[in-house]
């Protein structure tokens, strides 16, 4: 049986403060108010009140990433708290308690991607549809089919009047006899609940419309963004990772791309079954509480990033959040997934800053690229505290 414990906070205590290390529980405002606030408040943030009934610190709890925020108890405070592994026994026996958690970190994402838009004003975040041209035209330059056909396919359906149109058309109807049967690229949702994509196929594309979520069962998917005819990459997902999860909670289009980076399978999760999930796999809630944590905890970091003016910085930073957000945070060494071009479109940095960081860059002893032109960190922990270092330099001078 689930036994919670309540906690007092007096009046001016800090519950939780910014930078500190992850808490192991989350706490419920049971009586009182407590002030949200950030050192490092970014455009359009500004501090919050809570009060009884609302959640404070799930998300560097089930993150398991430092703390994003600090807070303050305005009155004096009593709060009801619920450990890390508490939390699954908590859904089961109150599903209204995960269901308003998750859209409560579907609606602060949806915040977040609005404040890091207002800050990088970069032109990949658009959600138009015509966007899906440009994908499937960069696939199809690359080689790879199976991809372009589906960009060409969704573009065709989502822009009939769509200045691409016509040419779409044409490369679709060529590529049509070249590519894998349609059942095999899942051009259209279906009731399976397991689907399997074979290497190479495209599972969504940035701005299509969707209602499913993924779970990786088996093999890898690549995520990715395609900026000014290249591709970003974002992460690489394994067996338990989830995707897709924005286009189910908030119907609004992918901002990313999912390629199957090896034969896998996927379970898919829609808005039918969704409710069901909640009631029925407390474990299953979880994780996907845990990987809308990571993705606000990243986000946070990533208005950070984008404050920081020095573009060598901002690379060094946004280097080390990739490397928290793989828990590789040691002194042993780590081979990236990420090209030194897919850092800097990540920092949204021009060619000409480029050119001057990867001087600086190669003559950092703690980096150096491999074979295939990906990042190799010599110590993980070193990078991550000479970021930490520049982000307080940013914050001083405030």
């Amino acid at each position: 049986m689930l036994q919670l414990s309540m906690v007092k906070f007096s009046r001016g205590s800090y519950i939780l403060m910014e930078g500190n290390p992850a808490n192991d529980r989350i706490y419920i405002i049971r009586q009182g108010q407590v002030l949200c606030s950030r050192e490092n408040s970014q455009v359009g943030e500004a501090p919050y009140v809570l009060g009884p009934g609302d959640f404070i610190g799930v998300v560097p709890c089930m993150s398991e990433h430092t703390q994003i925020e600090s807070v303050l108890a305005e009155t004096d405070t009593i709060c009801i708290s619920v450990k890390r592994e508490q939390y699954p026994e908590l859904i089961m026996s109150n599903v209204a308690v995960a269901l308003k958690i998750i859209k409560g970190f579907a609606k602060r994402m949806r915040s977040l991607n609005s404040m890091l838009a207002q800050l990088t004003l970069k032109n990949d975040i658009s959600s138009s549809a015509e966007h899906l041209f440009e994908i499937a035209s960069y696939y199809e330059e690359i080689g790879k089919m199976n991809c372009a056909f589906f960009g060409f396919y969704h573009y065709l359906k989502a822009c009939p009047n769509g200045d691409n149109f016509e040419k779409a058309k044409k490369k679709f109807a060529r590529m049509k006899p070249h590519v894998l049967p349609a059942e095999q690229l899942h051009l259209e949702p279906t009731a399976e609940l397991l689907k399997t994509y074979p290497k190479d196929t495209m599972i969504m594309a940035e701005c299509q419309g969707g209602n499913e979520m993924y779970i990786v069962q088996s093999g890898e998917v690549h995520i990715t963004k395609v900026v000014d005819d290249h591709e970003v990459t974002l992460a690489m997902l394994k067996k338990g990772d989830m995707f897709g999860e924005m286009a189910l909670l908030e119907n609004k289009p992918r901002s990313a791309n999912a390629v199957a980076h090896t034969d896998c399978q996927l379970m898919t999760v829609n808005r039918a079954n969704f409710d069901k999930m909640v009631a029925s796999q407390p474990q299953l809630v979880a994780r996907l509480t845990t990987t809308l944590a990571d993705r606000i905890w990243s986000m946070n970091r990533q208005l950070s990033n984008a404050l920081l003016t020095d573009p060598y910085n901002r690379m060094v930073d946004m280097l080390a959040l990739q490397l928290e957000k793989s828990r590789n945070i040691g002194n042993a060494s780590y081979t990236t997934p990420f090209t030194i071009m897919d850092l800097a479109a990540m920092c949204a940095i021009d060619s000409g800053a480029v050119r001057t960081c990867l001087v600086k860059i190669k003559n950092d002893t703690r980096l150096k690229l491999n074979a295939q032109n990906k990042i190799v960190v010599s110590s993980c922990k070193s990078i991550i505290e000479t970021a930490a270092t520049f982000r307080k330099q940013m914050y001083a001078k405030k």
